[in-house]
């Protein structure tokens, strides 16, 4: 579990010792604690079988830390037959969960870079979305990472990113107002220098 230490910065991180991954069956008695803690009794036939599905529930939902962006978008490409404009994913699925509540915050990443001399199959964009969706986030810094991935990786002349998503700890608790969403953006190199280019970004986001 030390893809957290990696890419965030921890409180009081000097004194800190890495954290010991629980066992599954430890995870299971704190799902346990938390039925009886919403008032319910584990032991109760309908959710006696409930901390083994939340545990394998968990296990899809957070695998993105068990992943490496860098290493799915490290088989490149070198022939592109002088091709020098945009490659873009439109409306890739984003199911992750907000580091604050745990809940689901569900959307669209729509992604493009600006190749130089070297391309990536497309489908491992979407993977590393996925990836990165797949830990608990925030919005804005998994549109960040997504952004960082794809320079570091293939020294593109510029990437775009652009995530819409609800969120249901905004929708479900709270505040409970529904039907509202969240964008955020990253631009680098030509896109953020480029107004031109960022608009042609924005308008095959908005194209249907």
């Amino acid at each position: 579990m030390d893809a957290p230490a990696r890419d965030r910065t921890l409180i009081g991180s000097d004194a800190l010792e890495p954290v010991k991954r629980p066992t599954r069956e430890e995870a299971m008695e704190a799902v346990r604690t938390l039925i009886a803690w919403a008032g319910d009794d584990p032991r109760r036939e309908g959710v006696i079988d409930t901390p083994k599905r939340v545990v394998d529930a968990y296990g899809e939902w957070f695998e993105g830390y068990e992943a490496d962006p860098g290493k799915e978008l490290s088989r490149t490409f070198e022939d592109v037959q002088g091709y020098d404009d945009i490659v873009m994913l439109r409306e890739i699925e984003v199911e992750s969960h907000c580091e604050h509540h745990m809940a689901p915050f569900l959307g669209k990443a729509y992604v493009a870079y600006m190749p130089t001399n070297r391309v990536v199959g497309i489908s491992k964009i979407a993977r590393v979305v996925e990836i990165f969706a797949r830990r608990l986030q925030t919005q804005e810094t998994m549109t960040q990472q997504i952004a960082d991935a794809l320079t570091d990786s293939l020294r593109p002349a510029g990437v775009a990113v652009l995530i819409d998503a609800a969120h249901q700890c905004m929708t479900t608790r709270g505040v409970h107002h529904r039907h509202v969403s969240t964008i955020t953006t990253q631009f680098t190199g030509v896109f953020k220098t480029d107004p031109s280019l960022r608009q042609r970004f924005l308008d095959f986001v908005n194209k249907r």
